[in-house]
């Protein structure tokens, strides 16, 4: 699926006498335009009439390249439901799902999407990550943080999870989405913090019993090294959960799991442990797995949204605004991890698309 037809099934939500471009035009350039570097609508417009005769050669533009102030209008004005169903349908024509994908789900900031003004809060976005195939699969707008509760069921319900393993933080540590990631067919690793109270401490203290009179645990252990810092990371897991009290109301619950992680950088060393429940076997190798797959989202997917698209300096604040570029975003992103014809990072990625029209043609998907 290339990336015209994305975007054919877009509702317009325009009045027909004040369609001087059509839809699917504005859609395209603004991707691909996010694709090759620009990060603001101005720079949009540029883009656009720097490529019109390239563009020309595969879309109408009745009325030549759209101004900034309608690409502005637009995409603050776009219902991004609309937007982000169309998003999911993409998603699914391309995404290679196999069995055992490990899917993190974790929230991110839009930190100069507030508007002290009207007393707006700044955007809160909860994504789905497919650690294997390296791709957004979905987002879920919040107005808070605290609001990763309501919007994780949510978002969950809009992907196809049956074979997976969803990971998730402490703060949707919760019965209602552990037992509807189970409905879903799909596997879960959750976090264990202060939050779940005696579960957590119980947990604990029961492990660390375990490990410190050397228990029979299914156990793992892995060592790295490199930039003058040496890690280690220790896995115990184990299905004897049944003293566990609260048991029964955790749908599908199989395993408890302590990760312990050692740092030496120098002469400081440091070390952490951290408890999480699973409906997984007792496999220490797949659940140390799981969760140091889930620290993906941060590297692959929320720093390169800061660092390479600079999401945090956007100042998007009106209407959906700030929310539908997110998305713009995450399209622009997972067309270039897709393109995999030599090995660059995203962004040297973006750069040769904008150099090269043969490449870009390619990471647009024609």
């Amino acid at each position: 699926m290339n990336l015209v037809s994305i975007f054919e099934d877009l509702p317009d939500f325009r009045v027909d006498r004040n369609k001087r471009h059509r839809l699917v035009d504005i859609m395209v350039i603004a991707v691909t335009a996010f694709i090759c570097g620009a990060d603001g609508w101005t720079e949009v417009e540029d883009f656009g009439e720097s490529k019109q005769d390239w563009f020309a050669s595969f879309l109408e533009l009745p009325n030549g390249i759209p101004s900034h102030d309608t690409f502005c209008r637009v995409f603050r004005l776009l219902n991004p439901v609309h937007f982000e169903d169309c998003f999911l349908r993409w998603i699914e024509s391309i995404q290679d799902k196999t069995k055992g994908e490990i899917i993190a789900i974790d929230g991110k900031t839009l930190r100069r999407s507030y508007n002290t003004g009207k007393g707006k809060p700044a955007v809160h976005m909860v994504s789905a990550w497919a650690n294997t195939n390296g791709l957004v699969l979905g987002q879920v707008k919040t107005e808070e943080k605290s609001n990763e509760i309501t919007a994780i069921p949510e978002l969950l319900s809009k992907l196809s999870l049956a074979g997976c393993i969803v990971t998730i933080d402490a703060m949707g540590c919760q019965k209602a989405i552990a037992t509807q990631i189970h409905n879903q067919e799909a596997d879960y690793v959750l976090a264990l913090k202060g939050n779940q109270g005696l579960l957590h401490d119980d947990i604990k203290t029961y492990l660390d019993h375990a490990i410190s009179h050397k228990k029979p645990l299914d156990y793992h252990e892995e060592v790295d090294a490199g930039h003058g810092r040496i890690e280690t990371r220790r896995c115990w897991v184990t299905e004897d959960i049944a003293w566990l009290a609260p048991k029964a109301v955790w749908t599908g619950l199989r395993s408890i799991c302590a990760l312990e992680c050692e740092r030496i950088v120098g002469e400081k060393i440091s070390c952490e442990r951290r408890y999480f429940i699973s409906s997984l076997e007792a496999d220490a190798t797949i659940l140390a797995n799981a969760v140091r797959a889930h620290w993906s989202i941060e590297n692959n997917l929320h720093w390169v949204l800061d660092v390479v698209f600079k999401e945090d300096y956007c100042r998007a604040r009106e209407a959906y605004a700030a929310q539908n570029m997110a998305v713009l975003r995450h399209i622009a992103l997972n067309l270039l991890k897709q393109e995999n014809s030599r090995k660059r990072s995203i962004k040297n990625k973006r750069l040769k698309a904008g150099w090269d029209e043969t490449f870009l043609l390619s990471v647009l998907g024609f």
